[in-house]
């Protein structure tokens, strides 16, 4: 298979791809779906449930987007060792 004349590679959806993207996602539902935390209760150590269901976000998120990076690195490292090129 040829690269387009553009000297582009062509961007294909994969599985990987797809997963990395559903990481990444996932935080950003969560906190734009507000009703899902806008209340009060439980309380964590005192802290209400809207404080600290956000915070506890954060921790995940990292997470997440540490998972996706890994996915991406791989991913790309096994389409060049598959193109021919170096790992």
């Amino acid at each position: 298979m040829e690269p387009p004349e553009s000297g582009r590679r062509a961007a294909v959806v994969t599985v990987p791809m797809i997963v990395a993207g559903v990481c990444l996602a996932i935080p950003f539902v969560a906190m734009l779906w507000v009703d899902s935390y806008s209340r009060l209760t439980p309380t964590f150590i005192g802290i209400p449930f809207f404080y600290w269901y956000q915070m506890a976000w954060v921790p995940i998120s990292t997470g997440l987007t540490v998972i996706a990076y890994i996915i991406v690195r791989r991913h790309e490292r096994t389409r060049r060792t598959e193109a021919g090129g170096h790992a």
